[in-house]
Formats: structure tokens, C-alpha cells, sequence
């Protein structure tokens, strides 16, 4: 079975910006809006613990979600017919 590199590239680019998205307003609802550079912030640069900033979490985790999607599934339609067994 083949996957659809771009069906499961936009999947997980969806899954994990949306996850940095409510991860950041969680942040928000329980330690309030804060501009100090976080960890997150390091490598998505804008990022800060703020409603801009869950914007910027979003697009960012987006597009990596989207990259890791379109490596993941690629090598996986490269390597699955490597490993099929002879039932198959």
C-alpha cells in the first residue's frame, strides 16, 4: 500500500501546527501572556507566549509538520515494498 505524500504531508503539517497553536494558548490561559524568549522561540523566531505569537506557532509548525510529512511518507512508499513479506 502506497500513501498519498501530499493527503499525509498536509495532515501532519495541520496535526502539529495546530498543536503549537492551543499548546500556546494553554500557555496563555494558565501563566498569562508573556514576551521572554522561550525555548520554542529559539527556533521559530517571533514566537513569543501571546495570541501573535500562537499565529506565528501556527504557520511555523505548519510548515515543519508539512516538511516531516512529505519525508516520512516518501520514504515510506520507498522503502514498504522492501519489506513486504510473501503473503502479501
Amino acid at each position: 500500500m502506497k500513501l498519498n505524500v501530499k493527503a499525509f504531508a498536509l495532515a501532519a503539517g495541520l496535526v502539529w501546527g495546530v498543536n503549537w497553536f492551543f499548546l500556546t494558548w494553554w500557555m496563555i490561559l494558565f501563566e498569562g501572556i508573556t514576551h521572554d524568549v522561550t525555548l520554542i522561540g529559539r527556533w521559530y523566531r517571533g514566537y513569543t507566549v501571546s495570541p501573535v505569537g500562537s499565529l506565528v506557532a501556527l504557520g511555523y509548525g505548519f510548515i515543519d509538520g508539512f516538511m516531516l510529512g512529505l519525508l516520512v511518507a516518501w520514504l515510506y512508499n520507498k522503502l514498504a515494498p522492501r519489506f513486504k513479506t510473501k503473503d502479501e
